[in-house]
């Protein structure tokens, strides 16, 4: 079993709202077949807590403009902007200072799932401006 498209939708916007706050390290893992609580975690990191928080505001945003609009079933870490966690059911969505990403080391944990690839749009607009 894979992730289902409804997670994969939440994960790909999440993901984009993400990067366009310059998250670092942006990786989507595939769970679904180790977890029956979510299919897809996402994780990104940022060099400081005031990032952190506009990384979190701006994925809550983004999911709320989704067709079919998406609220986190639960919100934590918020007070100390160190890591935040965003529970979707779908998607859980971690954003993390850049310490506590390497020494939690979420992606190790995770390692043996397969990860959904993500390009950011804006690198991808950025290549197709520079080969014309």
């Amino acid at each position: 079993m894979t992730a289902s498209e409804r997670a994969l939708e939440l994960v790909t916007a999440a993901a984009q709202a993400a990067a366009d706050k310059k998250a670092q390290d942006i990786a989507i893992i595939d769970v679904a077949d180790q977890l029956v609580i979510t299919d897809a975690f996402l994780i990104a990191s940022a060099p400081n807590e005031r990032q952190v928080l506009a990384i979190v505001d701006a994925i809550e945003e983004r999911l709320l403009e989704l067709p079919e609009k998406a609220k986190p079933v639960r919100r934590e870490g918020e007070r100390g902007g160190r890591w935040v966690l965003l529970d979707y059911v779908d998607v859980v969505i971690h954003v993390q200072h850049t310490e506590e990403r390497e020494f939690y080391a979420l992606d190790r944990l995770w390692k043996d799932c397969p990860t959904i690839p993500f390009v950011d749009r804006d690198l991808v607009e950025a290549d197709a401006g520079a080969a014309e």
